[in-house]
């Protein structure tokens, strides 16, 4: 199988699990504190996967510049169309606590929380294509890192869709487009970088790293913090502890 194929089977893979998720959040409905607690175990996941897979393989294959270059740049291009999506209405698109407002309290929101969760689940795809370049084979680290994150993104997130009244129709149309734009994503992030030099790759790498990071901090922990409590640190704990041992026992 061609390895352009198999770096978008791989991100559709990974982004099954949103709908995965949006499916179990709309059809179930479940207490606040376990959603927050998913949502947390997932943040942990992604924390551990960004410090020891991606941020990692950048600074080997490039160097510290281009790594904390496209680490910064990457938390501010997100950070810059958050705060412009979070003006449209979809400033609480994670939560799950009825927060997320409907299109009769702010028209256009619904625009807003799709291209909003687009956003949020790009630059996991990438890294899944662009890890297919060095070796030949998909970092399963960072397959598995996005799959367990995304359960609980798309869980929240539909919950909350539910809680503003929006259609079975725009909900599992908004998760089940994003799962396919993430194999597509994962795709062209292998096909458009594998001539790259190994400075751009990293630089690349970090860039997505650094919109991961930011995305945790404004939308996912938010969420965690509010429904988990006291238990917030420990879940997330428990989460990179578990992404962790994937990657020894990966690598």
């Amino acid at each position: 199988m061609p390895l352009w194929l198999q770096a978008g089977l791989w991100g559709l893979l990974a982004g099954s699990a949103l709908l995965v998720g949006a499916a179990v959040g709309y059809a179930a409905r479940l207490p606040a504190r376990l959603i927050a607690s998913v949502m947390a175990f997932g943040a942990g996941v992604l924390i551990s996967a960004l410090s020891f897979d991606l941020m990692d393989e950048a600074f080997h294959q490039g160097g510290f510049v281009p790594t904390a270059l496209g680490f910064l740049a990457g938390a501010a291009l997100y950070s810059a169309a958050n705060v412009a999506l979070a003006r449209k209405g979809a400033k609480h698109r994670k939560r799950s606590s009825g927060k997320q407002p409907s299109e009769a309290q702010h028209g256009g929101s619904g625009l807003a929380i799709a291209v909003g969760a687009l956003l949020d689940g790009i630059p996991e795809s990438i890294v899944i294509g662009v890890s297919l370049i060095a070796g030949g084979a998909v970092s399963l680290v960072a397959v598995v890192a996005v799959f367990l994150s995304n359960v609980p993104e798309g869980l929240s997130s539909a919950a909350g869709m539910r809680q503003a009244g929006r259609s079975k129709g725009y909900v599992f149309g908004v998760w089940g487009g994003i799962a396919l734009i993430s194999g597509l994503a994962s795709l062209l992030g292998y096909v458009v970088f594998q001539g790259f030099a190994p400075g751009v790759v990293a630089g690349t790498t970090a860039v997505a790293a650094g919109a991961i990071l930011a995305m945790l901090a404004d939308t996912m922990m938010p969420e965690a913090t509010e429904g988990a409590h006291d238990l917030t640190g420990l879940i997330t704990v428990a989460g990179f502890l578990a992404a962790f041992m994937l990657t020894k026992l990966g690598g």
